[in-house]
């Protein structure tokens, strides 16, 4: 058995359940953005100098796989949908508390690139976004997504761009945007 099996080389793959679609369809972009996040979030676990944060990105990767798999399932699909829990998303945001909770992580907008490691989950940070953007274009289509998924990826993108600041803000790593004479407001949760 080959995972080679040519039923893809005329653009169309099939969905769990077997419906077969382009592979331009939004869906599959969606979950396919989904995969690539899971992906970049290996390259910052790799990267990553903090064994608790190695292993909280482990667990986010996992929980993606099931978030990808949600958003892949259509409806009418005799494989049941995965479900996204509340919990999942409320352990995200109890996270999300307690690290822009600590010195330091919202001293200002950070500018991606003084630290390999927090860049790689800045890059994470904006791959969940394009996810994000693509759930709700298949909702603003009237395709059923349930709505943990999209309070999940949003919730998972502050976390990332947290993360990337908690791992700076441990190695001394100064990253801010501006420079210390700029008086303007420091942070904006307007982002």
């Amino acid at each position: 058995m080959s995972i080679a099996t040519k039923r893809g080389d005329g653009g169309q793959t099939s969905l769990p359940g077997g419906t077969r679609v382009s592979k331009a369809d939004l869906r599959v972009d969606a979950y396919g953005t989904i995969d690539e996040l899971i992906s970049q979030l290996g390259f910052a676990r790799s990267l990553c100098p903090s064994d608790t944060l190695r292993v909280q990105t482990e667990l986010i990767q996992r929980t993606l796989f099931r978030v990808g798999s949600a958003i892949a399932t259509p409806p009418e699909s005799a494989k049941p949908i995965p479900e996204i829990a509340d919990a999942l998303v409320d352990e995200l945001t109890d996270e999300v508390h307690r690290i822009e909770a600590l010195d330091g992580v919202l001293a200002d907008w950070s500018l991606p690139g003084a630290d390999s490691a927090a860049a790689a989950f800045d890059v994470a940070r904006t791959v969940c976004r394009r996810a994000e953007r693509l759930v709700v274009r298949l909702t603003n289509s009237a395709t059923s997504i349930q709505p943990n998924v999209l309070r999940y990826l949003n919730r998972l993108s502050d976390l990332l761009w947290l993360i990337g600041r908690k791992i700076e803000v441990d190695r001394g790593v100064d990253s801010r945007l501006r420079e210390e004479h700029d008086n303007r407001p420091r942070w904006s949760r307007a982002w």
